[in-house]
């Protein structure tokens, strides 16, 4: 099933569509718990970051995997239109984001977890601040995955 062809009309296969098609509205799942939590309904917020990430590991799995039976980057980047230099800058330079990202959104929900377990979570500055820059490294994480997507099919 996963390595049929995929459904968004490109040469992909299917896990390639379906992890790419998470990436593209996994800013606005984020977004949709974030603002859980400036409703101030903070149980909601923190039980969809855990889910939304459980998630995410699995399509980074998922993804991960099947690019590894099918060939790999290398394979991939053969079909390009575009410079094969460009294309490992562009994904080294994305692995990179994805990275901090990631580490930067299990360490906050860690932290908040035992804040929370803790009884002295707060609404802090810190919280927000560190939350807002994930955000936005995701987000760009995302655009990128997205734009390698369409650079490689």
């Amino acid at each position: 099933m996963f390595f049929e062809p995929g459904f968004l009309g490109t040469k992909a296969l299917m896990y390639m569509d379906i992890v790419t098609l998470y990436f593209a509205i996994l800013p606005f799942l984020l977004g949709l718990s974030i603002y859980q939590a400036i409703r101030g309904n903070n149980k909601l917020h923190y039980q969809s970051q855990f889910i939304i990430l459980a998630i995410t590991l699995v399509m980074v799995i998922i993804f991960e995997i099947g690019v590894r039976v099918t060939g790999g980057f290398v394979e991939y980047a053969k079909e390009s239109p575009i410079s094969y230099d460009f294309l490992l800058m562009f994904l080294v330079v994305h692995i990179f984001i994805a990275i901090m990202a990631v580490g930067g959104w299990i360490y906050l929900i860690i932290a908040s977890y035992k804040s929370y377990r803790d009884g002295t979570l707060e609404n802090s500055a810190k919280h927000r601040k560190m939350g807002r820059w994930i955000f936005v490294a995701l987000t760009i994480t995302s655009i990128m995955g997205c734009s390698i997507y369409l650079f490689l099919f």
